[in-house]
């Protein structure tokens, strides 16, 4: 299993749970502090960048 450098959001507060990132040439890895089971979504740059996109056009976003 390859390892990661993982970085906490800039959105993380105080809490437990903070999502934290991932990035190598070909993939994009997203994680959640607080997940008990340490389940980690990977996708390619060009869907993370459309995920990203999205969700800063959407007007009820986080």
């Amino acid at each position: 299993m390859p390892t990661h450098t993982w970085q906490k959001s800039s959105y993380c507060g105080q809490g437990e749970s903070c999502v934290h990132i991932s990035a190598s040439p070909t993939s994009v890895h997203l994680t959640e502090s607080a997940d008990p089971t340490q389940a980690v979504l990977s996708a390619p740059p060009a869907a993370f960048r459309a995920l990203l996109r999205t969700l800063k056009a959407s007007p009820n976003h986080c």
